[in-house]
């Protein structure tokens, strides 16, 4: 048996079926002999809405030795992955609007009714336009809540800036995709047909995507090293594993629910379409199929309840809880569980192998809300986090306190640096944040 020792393979090894494609992950025949490759580092934007329980969430110190609070509690793990900023504050301070709408855009102001439509570009898609030609989805934005695109959903402005963060231009906001089945075809391929009774009958028709590309696989993999084999597998039974997941999905959503309430493809269950759709994030980053994701874990004015955490009561309504003690530890008790979803996450990606490292060691990843004290829509002191080990740019274990409030647009121009694609301004940004003697957020 002889394996590639002597040449590499391009790092955006494809596979390619009828149909559908699957990217590699990185291996060992990827690098060249004696040398360590650069890593790739990947951006996730990953928004939860309707503001926080502040008290429960901003550390008492500032520092290397701020505490975990109640809702910082289940990412004890990463405490040393982590960037904890206080003092950041909206640029777009209109309710729930400008909570999302400026969230990655740092718009300075929006619409002034149901169809004026205006943010500005997001600092996901200025990646997604640098990166374009060297991955081969540019971008993605998922969501867990089904769009709406029309009506008033926002004092009297339209529903798009609740549920979408990404703008591709400053009137052209980009619909989140909350279907698993699509953001998988996204992915791996599809024949073109949105249509459902065509889609069912490719279901039934079509072998997996694995099963399409998996004669040229084995071929490849008889080339491969051991490590590269069992990579490669590893790789492939998560593709598998997806695929069940989304097709088994479909069928149960169309048995339960009308297809004109459910689309076809978003499980039943509010748990497992969210643990399908990060298991997709995180193989497209492993496959260097995008370099950038924009994820809703709700959208603004979401009306959710979360019975299975002893709060059965609509997540917004709660929201509202003019500052009254035993609403707000309700209200503390989503937001933690949003964490512990977020904590699964970051437990994946850290165990997934990535060049020298892992995929969290080559992450940077924007966690929080566009508003902070939700019963009163401020947009000060926003609850931001940053995680990951920022392909080497991120130094964690600390909470700043920013006393001068700079706008979130300053902090995304700072990341942008981070990522390595420098920009003069985003929306209504007027600098960069404060940098440490390391050059690190």
């Amino acid at each position: 048996m002889t394996y590639l020792t002597r040449k590499t393979l391009p790092r955006r090894t494809v596979v390619r079926g009828i149909g559908a494609s699957v990217a590699l992950p990185l291996l060992d025949a990827m690098v060249p002999a004696g040398s360590s490759p650069k890593p790739v580092h990947r951006f996730l934007a990953f928004y939860v809405p309707n503001g926080m329980a502040m008290q429960y969430w901003t550390p008492a110190s500032a520092g290397s030795a701020f505490e975990l609070t109640p809702i910082l509690e289940p990412l004890a793990r990463f405490r040393n992955r982590m960037v904890v900023l206080s003092g950041v504050k909206a640029t777009w301070n209109y309710i729930h609007a400008g909570a999302s709408g400026s969230f990655l855009t740092g718009t300075t102001r929006g619409g002034r009714n149901e169809v004026e439509i205006i943010a500005g570009v997001s600092m996901d898609q200025l990646m997604a336009r640098h990166f374009a030609g060297q991955t081969q989805v540019p971008s993605i934005e998922m969501a867990i809540d089904p769009p709406a695109n029309a009506g008033a959903c926002t004092g009297n402005l339209s529903c798009v800036y609740t549920h979408t963060i990404s703008w591709r231009g400053p009137t052209q906001p980009l619909p989140m995709e909350w279907n698993p089945r699509a953001v998988f075809e996204k992915l791996f391929g599809d024949s073109g047909s949105t249509d459902s009774a065509a889609r069912q009958a490719r279901l039934r028709q079509q072998k997996s995507i694995l099963d399409s590309v998996g004669e040229k696989l084995a071929g490849l993999q008889r080339e491969l090293g051991p490590g590269d084999r069992a990579k490669t597998n590893e790789f492939a039974d998560a593709v598998r594993d997806v695929e069940r997941r989304v097709q088994l999905a479909e069928q149960q959503s169309s048995r339960a629910l009308p297809v004109i309430e459910q689309p076809q493809g978003a499980p039943p269950v509010f748990e497992e379409h969210v643990a399908l759709m990060l298991e997709m994030q995180r193989i497209a980053f492993q496959a260097g199929l995008t370099r950038v994701i924009s994820f809703m874990l709700g959208k603004e004015q979401s009306a959710r309840p979360y019975p299975q955490i002893g709060v059965p009561e609509a997540h917004h309504p709660l929201s509202h809880h003019d500052d009254i003690p035993e609403l707000v530890a309700q209200m503390s008790k989503i937001n933690r569980y949003h964490t512990e979803l977020l904590a699964k996450q970051l437990e994946r990606l850290s165990a997934t192998p990535d060049g020298d490292g892992s995929l969290l060691d080559h992450m940077t990843i924007l966690y929080g809300s566009g508003i902070s004290n939700s019963s009163r829509h401020s947009g000060d002191n926003l609850p931001l986090l940053l995680v990951g080990g920022g392909a080497g740019t991120l130094k964690g274990g600390r909470h700043l306190v920013f006393p001068e409030k700079p706008g979130i647009a300053n902090l995304l121009v700072t990341l942008m640096d981070r990522m390595g694609v420098p920009v003069d301004r985003i929306g209504g940004s007027t600098g960069r944040l404060p940098v440490d003697p390391l050059g690190s957020v």
